[in-house]
């Protein structure tokens, strides 16, 4: 279900100009990523699929300035609140973008992005919508477009459900699987940023299902 959007949220959002993006996407974005950033370094680009308030893709861009981030979000009033958390720790390597994931070939080049992150995002858990949850095939051969060759998706979910049927996925699409766990919190890395769901779930004591995969 999709949030109401508050009042006034697109002229709050407007204050984060310099690194919200709002307008229609169009293809003069596409491939030009680095030069967004301003990036004539080779840096890797890393995006995360639904960044809802900005907790782990702040985290982990503080944690990584050598890297670029960009999170997509279709709810403009979430991404007000990622934004918040961007200005506030003065991060100059993310962007924030109001986009609909179903349209992501539209936006990333082939072979322009090193990393896409995935987490907790919407099971769908009626058959008949699995079509629509963001690790079914259709969604992975746009992701193998986009993705450097060797380029890897993270993927976390506390729905055991969505998990099985994603590895099935992956493995359907011939993707190699690693560092797989359905337990993520039983002996969780140290690198690992949890999210705020991942918060939430965890201290309701529901078991983090994660993987890396490669393609």
């Amino acid at each position: 279900m999709r949030l109401r959007k508050k009042p006034h949220t697109d002229e709050k959002l407007k204050n984060f100009s310099d690194f919200v993006i709002t307008d229609k996407i169009d293809e003069e974005r596409r491939g030009h990523w680095r030069e967004i950033f301003g990036d004539d370094s080779g840096k890797e680009l890393r995006v995360e699929l639904g960044t809802g308030k900005g907790d782990f893709i702040t985290s982990l861009a503080e944690k990584n300035p050598d890297k670029n981030f960009i999170g997509l979000e279709v709810e403009a009033t979430v991404v007000l609140a990622a934004a918040r958390k961007v200005a506030e720790k003065k991060l100059s390597n993310v962007r924030l973008v109001v986009f609909d994931i179903n349209e992501i070939s539209k936006i990333f080049a082939e072979n322009e992005v090193d990393m896409l992150y995935i987490n907790f995002c919407d099971p769908w858990p009626k058959k008949r919508h699995a079509k629509r949850r963001l690790t079914y095939i259709k969604f992975l051969e746009m992701y193998r477009k986009i993705l450097k060759p060797g380029g890897k998706i993270q993927f976390k979910t506390d729905n055991r459900g969505l998990f099985d049927f994603s590895l099935e996925q992956f493995e359907q699409a011939g993707l190699k699987v690693h560092e797989l766990t359905f337990d993520l919190h039983a002996a969780e890395p140290a690198e690992n940023i949890r999210t705020e769901y991942e918060n939430k779930f965890s201290a309701l004591g529901v078991p983090i299902n994660r993987c890396v995969v490669e393609f």
